[in-house]
């Protein structure tokens, strides 16, 4: 399946009900039961690790949809293996993944934010490792055919630098700020978000 081709089929399943998958339900619970049981300990540094990243994942996800929408092609696309399609390179099942991932991500940070690991920022070695794991695990996404970097020069260098490095930068910066000024960043980025979505999506029909 050639380039265009992979847009076309996304085109198809955006928002099309035809592949839902009752196992959509189960992935919801799993999301929910994470926020509900940190919230029920009162882990706020989680709960805003976990919200800051999904709050950059869809300003992303919105904005690579609009690429599709000035160019023909997006910088990624889902062509299929989603029982449904969000946007055109997000399906729920990665949406739901990105909704927890800050939270569990953070659990693996050191208390000490100023501990060095091998003479790096413990924050900014784990910001980069996650960056890479993800990056590394789109290749595999990309040989299964289920995902799709549409140009050359987009890839997993590219990706890991200026898609995945923001999303965990994101997170561990809510998690090591208690204050208001997060969850300000959060509920700014949460509203831009959703403006996005009503202007693009619902209003204009572009994205």
């Amino acid at each position: 399946m050639n380039r265009p081709e992979m847009t076309d089929q996304a085109l198809t399943l955006l928002r099309n009900g035809d592949n839902f998958h009752w196992s959509a339900i189960a992935l919801l619970a799993f999301a929910l039961y994470v926020y509900v049981k940190e919230y029920e300990q009162r882990n706020w540094n989680y709960i805003a690790a976990g919200l800051a990243l999904y709050s950059v994942h869809w300003f992303f996800e919105i904005g690579n949809a609009l690429v599709q929408h000035f160019t023909g092609h997006a910088l990624w696309t889902v062509p299929g293996g989603t029982s449904f399609l969000l946007l055109i390179g997000v399906g729920w099942e990665l949406s739901v993944m990105f909704s927890v991932a800050g939270v569990i991500l953070s659990k693996l940070l050191p208390e000490d934010r100023r501990r060095k690991i091998a003479g790096i920022p413990n924050r900014w070695l784990f910001i980069l490792f996650n960056a890479v794991f993800f990056s590394v695990f789109e290749i595999f996404l990309a040989w299964t055919g289920v995902f799709h970097w549409v140009y050359p020069w987009w890839g997993p260098v590219s990706v890991c630098i200026f898609v995945y490095i923001p999303f965990f930068a994101a997170a561990f910066w809510a998690y090591d700020n208690p204050g208001q000024n997060r969850w300000r960043f959060i509920g700014t980025m949460a509203g831009l978000d959703a403006l996005m979505l009503i202007l693009f999506a619902s209003i204009l029909g572009w994205i």
